[in-house]
């Protein structure tokens, strides 16, 4: 038994045959098969969707090589039909084939015959795949119950194994008498099985056929294209702490390389079982121990260009879309569902709407392709709400990947090469990016990335593809997507005593790709304050009064829904007078940056280029993208510019340096002048700002600096006025 099964050749003592059922029994199950042979050849010739409409029939004629076939109209012609697919796919598939295949012959000879003309009748296999409406099962939830099932389960491709041979007939020669035998071969990742001896009789004299006596004849053998592909589960589908779990799918025929690394997929097929090539067969048991595949008789691709097509929403769906769109406040509307657990931060909320809607993907005459996706980067200090934007994000976007910086590594985030342990050839398996193709990555704790992984993401982010040259493989991935950055200043807190520079601390490089930096601040304001510990109070008092309330899980499931539509329906461009308004707009914000770098004599942190612009331009078809508008107005591109001014331009501009008007120099008089402060103050001690002051001028020190250096401390909150400017403390 040791050889049973192990990937290729089987051997059996008997003599082969698919059951064991004799006399009555066989004879009752060849009628079976003949009555439902003839089922499927009615299906497929009388089928009608409208009056003469014979869809199968023309997709037959025109299509020879593949049918597509709707288990919904299996079960409209006959209910029994599908039943005896799902309940016993293996038999009655190759039966549906035989049925296509003949009721072709057919078609092709009534065809010729129509046209005078005799051509040979068309004969060949015809490969039916499996379509349904039903929903997927959960990958988690397959198990020995389902084997020899039909079954239907979706995810993500994370990579593809070169095209093989797989043999559909073996042709066997008897080295000794030289009879020829032809063995048909399991399909899938089954192998064929060998009877151990010949069946020849051998004549007096002769001598007798020994045990396997087979040679195979490559040559004379049928072959069919066979891939496999690994599935994983969807990124939002798998449970917090758990690992995503893998499928192995096997395809065959016409569904050969039409599946990259990073397809969203939904595929039916049957649950089978393989002896993995690697597991020793020497372990006790091990020869009934089996590994789980997929033999895939059915696939549909769901990214952005086929899935999301109007097809997917319901007429009242796409009408209350259409009359929200209407409605003059609908952006307002919509920033004001993004993340409405969070206070304040309306511009944020409003360029995290921009990024889900994401402007037009463009491609050019000369094949150049620019990006419709929005990156934006939030800068600042912690406990503002930033990773919040994200985890919204990952929960709201069709397609999301959440990642944090520190745990992320460059193969993690692109794609990595992997060798197969059991065929020893090197395959890819995409990542972060590759997985969040047409939608959106979520990278928390970006400023904690080492440097050499950020740089990974660079073509990512601007070119939105992906290329490897590892191991002899040299491809291109897609990966058309959004990214939505977190991260922290260096120091920990954003410090207004240092520069842009200082505080952003990211390559140009990398800044220039985002197409909006907001730097959040923690802003001490007494009204504020309360009005935020206000906020939190009521939004963590009514938390369990809302678990049993679905409005707000509709709420986003609603926002979901609309942003499939808009993405898939909307394709605005600029009219003229808003690319006239943008194209001048743009060549001022570039001479006040010249002018500004001239001043303070450095280049600023962020700078503007061609990029910039093309960030707003993005902004403007976002913007018109949220109201089902075709054309994007000068209304906005002026809401696209304000968005930009207050967001890239700002940062470009914070830090000392500009905020308080100081040179280098006098930066460092502040610096020196807070270190002496802090000597002269203990910890919880009161003391007189005047006689402090003093002090300090005594040692040579500038009053103007001191007084300074004292407004930028109590903005940092390490002192405390009290009394009206006249005692100066210092807190804990």
């Amino acid at each position: 038994m040791s050889g049973w099964d192990e990937g290729a050749v089987y051997y059996s003592d008997q003599a082969h045959s698919w059951d064991d059922r004799t006399g009555d029994a066989a004879s009752a199950a060849a009628a079976d098969n003949h009555t439902i042979l003839q089922k499927f050849k009615e299906f497929i010739r009388n089928f009608e969707t409208e009056k003469n409409v014979f869809p199968y029939r023309e997709s037959l004629v025109h299509n020879p090589k593949f049918l597509l076939i709707d288990m919904e109209d299996l079960d409209a012609f006959d209910a029994d039909l599908p039943a005896k697919l799902r309940s016993n796919p293996s038999d009655y598939l190759p039966l549906f084939e035989m049925a296509a295949a003949q009721v072709l012959v057919s078609l092709k000879t009534k065809v010729a015959g129509d046209t005078g003309v005799m051509e040979d009748p068309v004969t060949g296999d015809v490969q039916i795949l499996l379509s349904s409406k039903e929903d997927p099962v959960s990958m988690r939830s397959l198990g020995a119950q389902y084997i020899s099932k039909l079954v239907k389960i979706a995810g993500i491709t994370i990579a593809a194994s070169r095209t093989k041979a797989k043999a559909t007939y073996v042709t066997l020669i008897c080295k000794n008498c030289r009879k020829g035998k032809q063995v048909p071969c399991r399909p899938g990742l089954g192998g064929a099985i060998v009877p151990r001896s010949c069946d020849h009789v051998p004549q007096p004299g002769e001598e007798p056929c020994p045990l396997d006596p087979w040679l195979v004849v490559p040559d004379k053998s049928k072959y069919v294209d066979q891939q496999t592909l690994k599935l994983q589960e969807n990124p939002e589908d798998v449970p917090t702490g758990e690992l995503p779990r893998n499928m192995l799918l096997s395809i065959d025929r016409h569904l050969v390389q039409t599946v990259v690394p990073g397809s969203r997929l939904t595929i039916i097929g049957i649950y089978s079982i393989y002896q993995a090539s690697n597991s020793s067969a020497s372990h006790k048991g091990a020869v009934a121990v089996r590994q789980p595949y997929i033999r895939v008789v059915g696939m549909e691709q769901a990214n952005e260009a086929n899935s999301r097509g109007p097809a997917a929403f319901t007429p009242e769906e796409i009408e209350e879309f259409r009359k929200f769109a209407a409605e003059p406040d609908a952006y307002k509307n919509i920033c004001s569902k993004i993340a409405p657990s969070i206070f304040g931060h309306d511009d944020v909320k409003k360029a995290v709407a921009c990024l889900l809607f994401g402007g037009s993907r463009k491609n050019l005459p000369d094949g150049v392709k620019l990006r419709g996706d929005i990156n934006v980067l939030l800068l600042g200090d912690p406990s503002t709400a930033k990773s919040q934007f994200l985890k919204f994000v990952e929960k709201t976007a069709p397609i999301a990947v959440y990642t944090s910086g520190k745990g992320s590594s460059a193969a993690g985030l692109t794609a990595s090469v992997i060798r197969d342990t059991s065929s020893r050839e090197f395959y890819l398996e995409g990542g972060a990016m590759v997985l969040a193709d047409g939608g959106v990555v979520c990278i928390d704790e970006f400023d904690k990335m080492r440097p050499e992984d950020r740089v990974a993401i660079h073509e990512a982010m601007e070119q939105q593809t992906i290329s490897i040259a590892k191991a002899g493989i040299t491809t291109v991935l897609n990966s058309r997507t959004s990214v939505l950055a977190a991260a922290n200043p260096p120091s920990g807190r954003y410090d207004d005593l240092k520069t842009a520079q200082d505080n952003i601390d990211l390559q140009t490089t990398i800044l220039s790709r985002f197409d909006l930096i907001f730097i959040v601040k923690d802003i001490r304001m007494y009204s504020q304050d309360k009005i935020i510990a206000s906020h939190i109070i009521k939004v963590h008092a009514s938390a369990d009064a809302t678990v049993g309330d679905n409005r707000v899980s509709k709420e986003e499931n609603w926002l979901k829904r609309y942003l499939q539509y808009c993405r898939t329906e909307c394709h605005p461009r600029l009219s003229e007078s808003a690319a006239t308004l943008l194209q001048n707009n743009y060549v001022k914000i570039r001479q006040d940056m010249r002018h500004q770098s001239n001043e303070t004599g450095e280049a600023a942190a962020i700078p503007i280029t061609v990029r910039q612009l093309e960030a707003i331009v993005r902004l403007s078809e976002a913007l018109a993208k949220m109201k089902l508008s075709h054309i994007a107005t000068e209304e906005n591109v002026q809401e696209a510019i304000r968005l930009f001014t207050v967001s890239t331009m700002d940062a470009a501009k914070s830090g000392i340096n500009q905020q308080v008007n100081l040179t280098p120099d006098m930066a460092n008089e502040i610096k020196q002048a807070e270190t002496q402060i802090k000597r002269r103050i203990g910890i919880g001690n009161h003391l007189s700002e005047r006689r402090l002051i003093d002090d300090l001028c005594r040692m040579g020190l500038n009053e103007s600096i001191v007084r300074r250096a004292l407004i930028i401390m109590h903005q940092r909150d390490e002192v405390e006025y009290k009394r009206e400017r006249r005692v100066v403390f210092r807190k804990a």
